[in-house]
This record gives C-alpha cells, sequence and structure tokens, in this order.
C-alpha cells in the first residue's frame, strides 16, 4: 500500500467517524443591545465561541431557529408600524403648527429696538407651548441669531424625517 493509499485509508476513517469542522461564524439573535455588535432582536454573526462563552450564559443572544426567526420578523413589523404612527403624529403636529403660523415672544427693550439679551430656542418653545399645548423639545428648535424686534423664521425638528417652518414675532413688553 502505498502512501496514496495511506492518505485515501486516513480520509475515509475521518468520515466514518463523522468529524466536521466548526464554523468559522454562526448567527444569533440579540436579546439585548450589545455595543459595536447589534441592537435588540438584530440577526448577527459571531464567532462560536463569543456565542458559547459569552452571549448563550449570559442572556444576551439566543440560538437561530425557525421559530426565532419568525419573532425577529414579527417585532421588526411591529417597530416598523410604531415609526410609521410616529411620523404620522408629527405631520399632524406639523400642520398644527403652519395652521397657526406666528408666534409671538415679547421681551424688553432699548434703544433702536434692540432687545435685552436673546430669544433662545427655550423662549420659542415656551410660546409654541402656549399657544397650541403641544410641548416640542427646546434642542429641536433652530432659532438665527435674534437682538432686534421683528418678524424671524424659526426651525422645528418634528421627526427625522418631518420639520416645519414657523414664524416668530419678537414683540416689546
Amino acid at each position: 500500500m502505498g502512501i496514496y493509499g495511506i492518505v485515501i485509508l486516513w480520509q475515509k476513517t475521518l468520515v466514518d467517524k463523522k468529524i466536521v469542522a466548526m464554523a468559522k461564524r454562526i448567527q444569533v439573535v440579540l436579546n439585548e443591545d450589545i455595543r459595536k455588535l447589534g441592537k435588540n432582536g438584530d440577526l448577527v454573526e459571531v464567532a462560536p465561541g463569543y456565542a458559547r462563552n459569552y452571549l448563550y450564559p449570559q442572556g444576551k443572544a439566543v440560538p437561530v431557529t425557525p421559530g426565532i426567526l419568525k419573532q425577529v420578523e414579527h417585532r421588526r413589523a411591529k417597530e416598523q408600524e410604531r415609526i410609521l404612527e410616529l411620523k404620522r403624529q408629527a405631520d399632524a403636529q406639523k400642520t398644527a403648527l403652519q395652521t397657526i403660523g406666528r408666534f409671538v415672544i415679547k421681551k424688553q427693550v432699548g434703544e433702536e429696538e434692540a432687545i435685552f439679551g436673546t430669544v433662545t430656542n427655550g423662549d420659542v418653545a415656551e410660546a409654541i407651548l402656549a399657544a397650541t399645548k403641544q410641548e416640542i423639545d427646546r434642542r429641536d428648535i433652530t432659532v438665527p441669531d435674534i437682538h432686534k424686534l421683528g418678524f424671524y423664521k424659526v426651525q422645528v425638528k418634528l421627526h427625522p424625517e418631518v420639520s416645519a417652518e414657523v414664524e416668530i414675532h419678537v414683540a416689546a413688553l
């Protein structure tokens, strides 16, 4: 039996014993947000040792099965519906703001119609709240530099895809 026969015999014994190589990457579904890996419900590929030694024992992930995949798809559909509903609410809020049209902010005035201080995004948020009873986060309002009385345009971000432009009237107290 030459060397060629020994190699074939060795390969045959490996196949008979069903020795299979470990996968280099396996798919898991995350149960919570993990920095630099993914968010809750994401389907990600990780090293088998990472999954076996860290993710599974900590309860941070579960192995992929057909049932789990159906749950993931169901969660994604629910999340899409929630995002669409938030966008519809933002569109309705934009319509309400544009219907009102103009908000009045009263400030103390000095010489040549110069106001004391400046108009801030907090002032605009308070004016919108007083007029519409809708609370808008002041961080989502972009106000130009305002140091005099007059009419100004202000950008209000209501949703990542929806923003409204409203007019404010800075008037004397």
